[in-house]
């Protein structure tokens, strides 16, 4: 019982890449004999951070379609094609018992081939509006998890369970003590702090927007932890001070949730439903470059349940000093929006989810 053979396929950026890590994990934990292969994009993140993790990966030649005629565009029906044979030469020589897709370019031509060749196929959809690669997959696949209600737009809705989205394990039991994460950031324990997550690359548009505002928050006496990206960090680590820690990366993201008072965010799938958990007032500031809009949609599911605020990217200058002041001198909204925040999480995504692929296996 249990040397079970699985695929999981997904990428591009850390909110496909970190549901199917959990995934893994949790199957592993249940199943320790389980053999697991991931399936990613050449050239991706996922290249780097699925072997960090400790687990097997190979490469499709695969990428997004471009919005505007491009080299790149010209060349998708090659890279296709090609990605198609590869996945094929993959599930039947690793004969997987089950083929799970988080999303992004690779689980397209993954969970093709697998579920032609009637291999059961689940599909992990992390956002409020489904990706192009999910949508394409619905018919073929057995179940569609997913984190939001309403999905019956885009799946047939016999297939949908509502589990959540996976979490990092170590969010999941937040017990880290505010003074000891303040500590660990070299923060006075009588500030508000304000943490500022960009993603995994960073944002530059979010970068900018601390940059010009950082004079304004310090009137406010409010500290802040920067979470700029490592693309952005050599720009803005002069900002460095008793005051204001710029980091490229945050290691230890549980105690960076615990030091905050108040979060500014993108909002992409992973970093809502971790922030859903942490109960901390939120604003989002939606990426407007990212596929169908999504991260737009993301937080105006939670904005209309009162549970966050969010400023559009193209209202910043105009809007960003007003909200803001208007949270930090209200701690009654404060204590609003983290209760109605909290009361969204689904902390046990990760366990809903690997259920139902264990009533596959």
């Amino acid at each position: 019982m249990g040397n079970y053979k699985v695929i999981l396929s997904g990428g591009g950026t850390g909110g496909h890449i970190y549901p199917a890590i959990a995934i893994a994990n949790e199957l592993k934990h249940r199943y320790p004999d389980t053999e697991f292969l991931f399936v990613g994009a050449k050239g991706r993140m996922e290249m780097e951070k699925v072997p960090q993790a400790g687990y097997r990966i190979k490469g499709l030649w695969i990428s997004g379609l471009q919005r505007k005629l491009t080299l790149k565009n010209a060349m998708f029906p090659f890279k296709l094609i090609s990605s198609l044979f590869k996945a094929s030469r993959i599930v039947s020589g690793f004969k997987p018992n089950v083929v799970v897709g988080t999303g992004g370019f690779a689980s397209g031509p993954m969970l093709r081939v697998a579920s032609g060749k009637k291999i059961p196929c689940v599909l992990q959809e992390q956002n409020s509006y489904a990706g192009i690669t999910n949508k394409l997959l619905k018919d073929r696949v057995e179940k569609i998890c997913v984190a939001y209600d309403g999905m019956e737009r885009f799946f047939p809705a016999e297939k949908i369970i509502k589990t959540g989205n996976p979490v990092r394990g170590d969010l999941v039991s937040l017990s880290s003590d505010k003074n000891e994460a303040l500590s660990f950031f070299e923060l006075k324990e009588d500030k508000t702090t304000l943490l500022v997550l960009g993603g995994s690359l960073g944002a530059r548009r979010v970068n900018q927007l601390i940059e010009s505002e950082l004079n304004f928050i310090k009137e406010k006496d409010i500290q802040v932890i920067w979470q700029c990206g490592k693309l952005y960090y050599e720009s803005y680590k002069k900002h460095n001070s008793d005051k204001i820690k710029v980091k490229a990366f945050l290691n230890r993201m549980d105690l960076a949730y615990a030091a905050a008072d108040i979060i500014i965010s993108r909002a992409g799938a992973g970093s809502v439903s971790e922030l859903c958990i942490v109960g901390k007032p939120v604003v989002f500031i939606p990426s407007p470059n990212v596929a169908e809009d999504h991260q737009t949609k993301n937080a105006e599911a939670l904005v209309t349940e009162n549970a966050a605020l969010m400023i559009k990217e193209k209202d910043l200058d105009s809007q960003f000093e007003k909200v803001f002041d208007d949270l930090i001198g209200s701690e009654n909204q404060q204590e609003v929006l983290a209760i109605n925040i909290k009361k969204l999480a689904m902390p046990n995504a990760t366990k809903h989810i690997v259920d139902e692929i264990e009533k596959l296996l």
